[in-house]
C-alpha cells in the first residue's frame, strides 16, 4: 500500500480547512439528535404513542450503527473527497424526506437514511489525521472531535429554538440546506486523497474484526471509549427528568440550555490532542478517567442545587472528550493505511457503550431516581479505570502491519 506523509510545510490541512471539517463533522452528527427534544411535538403531529415516537430515535441509532460498520471502512477503498461529498448529499436527502414526511413510515425512512450517511463524520476525522503533519495530528483530531461533540450537545438546543419559531419541520429543512452548502464547500476545499488497497469489500469488513482482536491497544482504547461514552449517555439521558421535576421544574427550553455547559467542557478538552502529540497520552487517559469518577460526586449533589450540577456537567464532558481525543490520536498511529477501519472498530464499540448507557440510565432513574443514575455512572467510571489498568501497554511497533 502506498501512504502519503506530510510535514508542517507540505500538509494541505490549513486552519481554514480544519475549521470547515470540524463544522462539517458537527453538522453531520447533529442530524441524529434534532428529534430528541421534539418527540412530543412530532407525536402530536402524527397522532403517535410515546413508544412509536421513541422509535424515531431508535431508527437513527440503528442507521448510524450500520453506517459505522458497513460504510466507514469504504474510506480505505475509495477516493475520500468524492465519498465524503456523496455521503453528505445523501444525508441531506434523508433530512429532506424527514422534513416533508406526512406519516411515521416516511419519517423513519428519512431518519434511517440520514443516520446511515451521517457517519461521514467518522470519515472526516481519520482524513484529518491523514492530512495533518505528524507533530500536529493529535491537536488536529482534537479540533475535529470538538466540532463533533459540539454538534451532539448543541443539536437539542438549536432544534428546540427553531421549532418554537417555525415548527418542527423547519429544523430539518434548514439542516438539509446547510448540509448541501457544506457538501459544495467540501468539494471545493478538500484535496483528493486515495491510497492503494488490494482488499475487496468482504475482506475489508473481515479485516476490521482482525484488527480489533489482534491489537491490544485498539481493543483497550475501544473498550475504554465505550465505557466513557456510556457515562456521557447516562447523564444526558436522565438529566431532563431531574430538571423537569421539583425543586427545579424547568421548561424544555431551559433544560436545552444546559447543553451549553456541556459545550464549554467539550471545547476545553481540545488541548488533550496536543498532549498526545507530546507523548503524554497515558497521563491524559489516567487523569481523565479518575476525574470522570469524581465528576459523579458533583453530579449527585446537583439533586439539591444547580451549581454543582453545572460543574459536574462541565467536568464530565471535558474528561469524556479529552479521553476520546486521546484514544483516537493513539489508534491512528497504529496503522496509517487502515485508519477508516480502525475508526469503524473503535466507534462501533463507542456507540454500543452509549446505547448501553442510555438503557441503564433510564432503568436506574425509574427504580432509584437520580442517586441510582449517579451510582451507575460512578460504577461505570470505576470499571473503565479497571479496563484501562489491565489493558494498557505501550504502542505497538511502527512496522507492524494489519492482519
Amino acid at each position: 500500500m502506498t501512504q502519503q506523509y506530510y510535514t508542517a510545510r507540505t500538509s494541505p490541512l490549513t486552519p481554514a480547512l480544519t475549521l470547515l471539517m470540524a463544522v462539517a463533522t458537527g453538522l453531520a452528527v447533529a442530524s441524529n439528535y434534532y428529534a430528541q427534544p421534539l418527540l412530543d411535538t412530532i407525536a402530536r403531529a402524527f397522532s403517535l404513542s410515546v413508544n412509536q415516537a421513541g422509535f424515531i430515535v431508535t431508527t437513527a441509532q440503528m442507521g448510524y450503527a450500520a453506517g459505522l460498520l458497513f460504510i466507514v471502512p469504504l474510506g480505505d477503498m475509495f477516493e475520500r473527497r468524492g465519498l465524503i461529498v456523496s455521503m453528505t448529499l445523501l444525508a441531506a436527502c434523508g433530512m429532506i424526506i424527514t422534513a416533508s414526511s406526512h406519516s411515521l413510515s416516511m419519517m423513519l425512512v428519512g431518519t434511517a437514511l440520514t443516520g446511515l450517511f451521517s457517519v461521514v463524520a467518522q470519515i472526516l476525522v481519520p482524513l484529518a489525521a491523514t492530512l495533518a503533519a505528524p507533530e500536529k495530528r493529535g491537536r488536529t483530531v482534537g479540533t475535529i472531535m470538538s466540532g463533533l461533540l459540539l454538534g451532539i450537545l448543541l443539536a437539542r438546543t438549536v432544534a428546540g429554538a427553531l421549532a418554537s419559531l417555525g415548527g418542527w419541520r423547519t429544523v430539518w429543512w434548514l439542516a438539509s440546506g446547510l448540509m448541501i452548502v457544506m457538501a459544495l464547500a467540501l468539494w471545493r476545499m478538500l484535496p483528493t486523497v486515495k491510497q492503494e488497497n488490494h482488499l475487496n469489500y468482504p475482506q475489508l469488513l473481515v479485516s476490521i474484526f482482525s484488527l480489533y482482536f489482534h491489537n491490544r491497544v485498539l481493543r483497550t482504547r475501544a473498550l475504554t471509549g465505550g465505557l466513557i461514552f456510556a457515562q456521557f449517555s447516562m447523564l444526558w439521558t436522565s438529566m431532563a427528568f431531574l430538571l423537569s421535576a421539583p425543586p427545579f421544574s424547568f421548561s424544555e427550553a431551559v433544560i436545552g440550555l444546559f447543553g451549553l455547559a456541556g459545550a464549554a467542557g467539550a471545547l476545553g478538552a481540545r488541548p488533550a490532542g496536543g498532549l498526545s502529540d507530546k507523548g503524554k497520552s497515558h497521563l491524559t487517559t489516567t487523569a481523565g478517567l479518575i476525574l470522570l469518577v469524581l465528576a459523579w460526586i458533583a453530579i449527585y449533589l446537583g439533586k439539591f442545587s444547580v451549581i454543582p450540577l453545572m460543574a459536574g456537567i462541565v467536568l464530565l464532558d471535558l474528561t469524556v472528550q479529552g479521553v476520546h481525543i486521546t484514544n483516537q490520536s493513539v489508534i491512528y498511529r497504529l496503522y496509517p493505511q487502515a485508519r477508516n477501519r480502525l475508526t469503524a472498530g473503535y466507534m462501533t464499540t463507542y456507540f454500543i457503550g452509549g446505547a448501553f448507557g442510555s438503557l441503564v440510565s433510564a432503568g436506574a432513574y425509574q427504580h432509584a431516581g437520580w442517586p441510582g443514575v449517579c451510582l451507575a455512572g460512578a460504577s461505570t467510571g470505576v470499571l473503565s479505570l479497571v479496563v484501562w489498568a489491565l489493558g494498557y501497554h505501550r504502542q505497538a511497533p511502527a512496522n507492524e502491519t494489519p492482519q
